[in-house]
């Protein structure tokens, strides 16, 4: 039998207690799945950041730490964890993020926010969208998500431009990479979408330069992390046109606080990050199935690479 720990805030366990045992059930592995394993005791632990563990350290017979996250930018630094670390990738996560960020990519292509917010009695028929196929679209991270909405807009007819640090190849979209990649993936861009992770070599990487390259009402989709965006620079941006709209999903501080200037400026949609979540019932197969593979001695998939930060 396998001891796994869930170790996760309480009414995570309420979600996902059920789902696990099925899924444990059906690929044939007998478990014991509790939040209260004795360290020592642990084969596996089902992680979140905001559950109990911290210190990785008693738990010397575990053999992986599965992530109930697509993000490890909180844990991956921790240096008591020497187990290998698996992040969730889900097919429900990345389908719940393909429908927010083409539904944001569209609103703001059409122009959606000009009638739904100016019903004031004037017929206006003197503005009319581009085709998609003229709305250059940049997506920075082609990670599982960033390719699934990138090839979802190319469906649509955007040409999409797709960065990432390390060199890509994926039909239909135009992958760059590198520093001279990014400049070009930015320059002339109408909506930009960020999809990074968040590591030290991705924080503020849409600064105040970059911004400068884009083409000038432009607009900005984030779901991804908020360190991404140097906040004060999308402000000025905002402020004097080069960015015409900013849809945020994802802050540095979370819950974003009352008092900051996103809220209130008429040129910002602030989403409680809500882009996208982990399904309990396909979370927990995928889990299962990662677990099913260490007790056959396969490679685990999705397993984070420490040098890199995801």
């Amino acid at each position: 039998m396998l001891n796994i720990l869930f170790s996760a805030k309480p009414a995570a366990w309420e979600e996902y207690q059920a789902p696990l045992l099925e899924a444990f059930a059906k690929v044939d592995l007998n478990v014991h799945l509790s939040r209260d394993h004795a360290p020592e005791d642990v084969d596996y632990i089902i992680f979140a950041p905001n559950g109990p563990v911290r210190d990785f350290r008693p738990y010397t017979r575990t053999k992986a730490v599965m992530g109930l996250w697509a993000g490890v930018e909180t844990i991956v630094n921790n240096e008591t964890l020497t187990q290998p670390l698996c992040r969730l990738v889900d097919d429900s996560l990345t389908d719940g993020m393909v429908e927010w960020v083409t539904g944001h990519t569209l609103r703001h292509h059409l122009g959606m926010d000009r009638h739904i917010l100016g019903q004031d009695g004037v017929w206006r028929d003197d503005s009319f969208p581009p085709l998609a196929k003229d709305r250059p679209v940049t997506i920075l991270g082609i990670g599982a998500l960033g390719a699934a909405c990138g090839q979802a807009l190319h469906c649509l007819g955007f040409p999409v431009t797709a960065w990432s640090r390390s060199r890509k190849s994926l039909s239909n979209l135009r992958c760059l990479s590198g520093e001279d990649g990014l400049r070009a993936a930015l320059t002339g861009a109408q909506i930009v979408i960020l999809l990074l992770p968040q590591t030290p070599r991705t924080a503020n990487i849409l600064n105040a330069d970059r911004l400068s390259l884009l083409a000038r009402g432009a607009f900005i989709i984030n779901p991804g992390r908020g360190p991404l965006i140097d906040d004060d620079a999308l402000l000025a941006a905002l402020d004097s046109g080069q960015v015409a709209h900013a849809t945020l999903d994802v802050f540095r501080t979370e819950p974003l606080p009352a008092d900051h200037p996103y809220w209130s400026h008429p040129h910002v949609t602030v989403t409680p990050h809500i882009a996208s979540t982990t399904r309990p019932e396909t979370a927990a197969e995928v889990i299962a199935g990662n677990i099913l593979r260490g007790e056959r001695g396969a490679p685990f998939l999705y397993q984070v690479d420490r040098t890199r930060g995801y």
